[in-house]
């Protein structure tokens, strides 16, 4: 159900919330928060609220500290793991300057511009999330340990599969939200598991991809576990992907061509914010995460592929990016690049219909290769003038000086 501001206050008085959460991320991704009390929410939408931008990574310094964060009343969700009465819940926030200006770091804004110009192209993408996670158990200390959680495989069964109802608790938790997991399952890793979800627009599924990982996370540790996204959290395993499917809606053939051939073109330009740490290189090119730029139908080799489905649920599934992206940042360029193939009416190469983990060198060297190293990926960023058209050069010069 999307409120509305009024909604909202009468929601917080008739449910007994005592903690409203204003949520936002950093440039990287990171989830952030500030709590108010109820009273405070009519300021919160008519004013927004100040909070010190100088302790955000990329935010600032002291000299220009004050930013304002602006609730979505439409964002509005409970946190079903606080307490029933004296409950909490949490919005997603918009970043200004004081004077009202947008905050050019603002990762969800800069989403939001990039969907809204593709509706004034005249067309809607759609996203769907696969984010891949370990369960670690933590120590005496309760700190993470490397000690996955079971020895399970691929789509394994309890006994073996110990994380069944930690997914399970996962999937309640998220609908008592309003978010819709669509399957689940134990991943190849020992501890590994997948939660995917259904297509939604653009910054519904940015958000949720946001509220995902925390739930995960919390989770996790109401059942004495680590969930652990980063890329590669054992050494000869496979990574966490964050594969994402992307669709046109109402589209025709020609124009799905196009937007792939256009994410393609931009593909290597792209890599440091759909990569965005050093470890995120040691992932690709192994245990299905691609290292070439190719394509194909149904093949998990590639860099895209095309699931076997039909009509709405037709998509390309990007196979390179990980859970360390930022969703709002990764939507957004993978918004432009599918515009960018659109208006230059890109050709898409014939698919690779071959496995590539199993290529000999002379047959790689046909393809384009992404980049070795986040440095590499940061360089081909700089240069690239598709980066600098949608990304703010002060996103661009934090992510190059990580």
């Amino acid at each position: 159900m999307k409120y509305s501001k009024d909604e909202v206050i009468e929601y917080t008085r008739e449910e007994d919330v005592k903690f409203i959460r204003l949520s936002f991320c950093d440039v990287f991704g990171r989830q952030k928060n500030i709590s108010i009390m109820p009273d405070e929410l009519p300021r919160a939408f008519d004013c927004g609220i100040a909070f010190d931008a100088s302790a955000i990574a990329g935010f600032g310094d002291e000299t220009h500290s004050d930013l304002f964060l602006h609730p979505e009343a439409e964002t509005l969700m409970p946190l079903p793991w606080r307490p029933e009465h004296g409950s909490v819940v949490q919005m997603f926030s918009n970043i200004t300057y004081p004077d009202g200006t947008p905050f050019e770091c603002d990762t969800r804004s800069l989403l939001k511009t990039a969907v809204k110009k593709a509706q004034d192209k005249g067309h809607e993408f759609c996203f769907g999330a696969e984010q891949e996670f370990y369960l670690f158990l933590l120590d005496e200390n309760g700190k993470p340990t490397k000690i996955p959680y079971d020895e399970a495989g691929y789509m394994d069964i309890a006994p073996d599969d110990q994380g069944e109802n930690v997914r399970r608790e996962i999937c309640l938790t998220l609908e008592k939200m309003g978010i819709h997991p669509e399957s689940s399952h134990h991943e190849e890793g020992p501890g590994q598991n997948e939660i995917d979800f259904r297509y939604s627009e653009a910054l519904t599924a940015a958000d949720n991809a946001m509220t995902f990982q925390r739930v995960v996370k919390t989770v996790a540790r109401r059942n004495g576990l680590c969930a652990d996204f980063s890329p590669k959290p054992l050494k000869d395993k496979p990574g966490n992907g964050f594969h994402i499917n992307c669709s046109l809606k109402n589209n025709t053939d020609e124009l799905f061509s196009r937007m792939i051939a256009g994410v393609l073109a931009n593909i290597k330009a792209m890599t440091a914010f759909l990569d965005p740490s050093e470890e995120s290189y040691a992932r690709l090119g192994g245990h299905k995460a691609p290292k070439y730029i190719s394509w194909s139908t149904e093949n998990r080799s590639q860099l895209i592929r095309i699931p076997a489905a039909e009509g709405e649920y037709r998509r390309m599934e990007l196979r390179s990016p990980d859970p360390g992206a930022n969703p709002y940042l990764a939507f957004a360029l993978m918004i432009y690049a599918g515009l960018d193939g659109i208006e230059k009416a890109l050709p898409l190469d014939v698919p690779a219909d071959i496995n590539l983990y199993k290529a000999d060198p002379q047959t790689l060297k046909k393809f384009g290769k992404l980049p070795d190293s986040f440095e590499e990926a940061c360089e081909e960023a700089v240069s690239s003038e598709f980066i600098r058209s949608f990304i703010p050069s002060k996103i661009l010069d934090i992510y190059s000086a990580r």
